[in-house]
């Protein structure tokens, strides 16, 4: 498994992370007179008259400031000798999520409804959900910490570590991040299972099942790789229209480690097309519409074990997926 929580692990990604980060919440500012004009006319010249661009840089002078800000206060709970009290940081990442949020809204409009929230009440829950977007990691923390009030756990890739209060306080709580390129996925699974051991009423452990953001060409490759292997599932799995279809494995070794947690199914609307820059700015360009989520708990006796574990979340993956589809027409 690969090392990155180690001191020069840590090290090596902090010299660069940090201050780019750092820079970027000076640079920024100090352009603005430069960047958001050119910004601007480069919008109208193609009529966009929402201004994507300009929203999207506006977006980053916030993130850029919450980043420092957040590495500030890490930095000072470190100092204090709080940096390993779990309390602490989970608030210091609620505050994150929350304040990059009312950045997101004020810059793009969003809005978001949350549906089944009586799903969400007590922890002690392995939470499957859509992924979509390169925001909707983000907007799962903000409804777990914030909405609900519950210590998320998540199964990240190890890349997100670039983001330095990702890597400083996501390191400080427990949450996973893994190699998807492993050579030798056993150490993996098994720190991934790890991650559920103690699930209690307070706590819930997150991952995303189909692995990366959902796409039309993405689908079609991992429907392609699972017809080589299971014809069977491959035929089932081509009803999707919206998800990818699921890997279990991950998802299996998480409810695994948590034998007497329930299952919570995530799916949302208003993210799909997120998933690069271009649809980013396709997505700004249009009128907003509110961004949907809808949190689905079932009870652990009724999800099985082993074999036809895979079975049954390919099950709920299509029902997703139509409760998805049928949200889309509606709106």
């Amino acid at each position: 498994m690969n090392d990155y929580r180690g001191r020069w692990s840590r090290l090596r990604r902090r010299v660069i992370s940090v201050p780019a980060v750092f820079g970027c919440a000076v640079v920024l500012p100090i352009t603005l007179p430069i960047w958001l004009p050119v910004s601007v006319i480069l919008d109208l010249a193609r009529a966009r008259w929402r201004l994507p661009v300009a929203r999207l840089l506006g977006f980053a002078v916030i993130w850029s400031w919450v980043e420092c800000a957040g590495i500030a206060r890490a930095v000072s709970e470190w100092v204090r000798g709080f940096s390993g009290d779990p309390e602490r940081n989970y608030e210091l990442m609620s505050w994150w999520t929350g304040a990059l949020m009312s950045g997101l809204r004020a810059t793009t409009g969003l809005r978001l409804e949350v549906g089944g929230s009586d799903a969400l009440t007590t922890g002690n829950a392995v939470v499957l959900s859509r992924h979509a977007s390169l925001g909707d990691s983000l907007v799962s923390a903000w409804v777990l910490c914030c909405m609900a009030g519950l210590q998320p756990r998540y199964v990240l890739k190890k890349e997100l570590l670039g983001d330095p209060c990702l890597d400083i306080v996501g390191l400080r709580v427990p949450n996973c991040f893994v190699d998807r390129g492993a050579a030798d996925s056993g150490p993996e699974l098994e720190a991934i299972t790890a991650l559920s051991d103690d699930l209690s009423s307070a706590s819930v452990a997150v991952i995303f099942p189909e692995g990366t953001r959902a796409s039309d060409a993405k689908r079609a490759r991992a429907l392609d790789r699972i017809a080589e292997r299971d014809p069977a599932r491959a035929a089932r799995m081509s009803a999707l229209k919206h998800l990818l279809p699921p890997r279990p494995a991950g998802s299996r070794a998480l409810v695994s480690g948590a034998p007497g947690a329930d299952i919570i199914l995530v799916w949302h609307t208003g993210f799909d097309g997120l998933d690069s820059f271009s649809g980013i700015l396709r997505k700004l360009a249009m009128a907003p519409r509110p961004a949907r989520l809808v949190a689905r708990r079932i009870p652990r006796s009724d999800v099985p074990d082993g074999a036809d574990f895979e079975v049954w979340l390919d099950k709920q993956w299509l029902r997703m997926d139509a409760d998805v589809a049928n949200e889309l027409a509606t709106v």
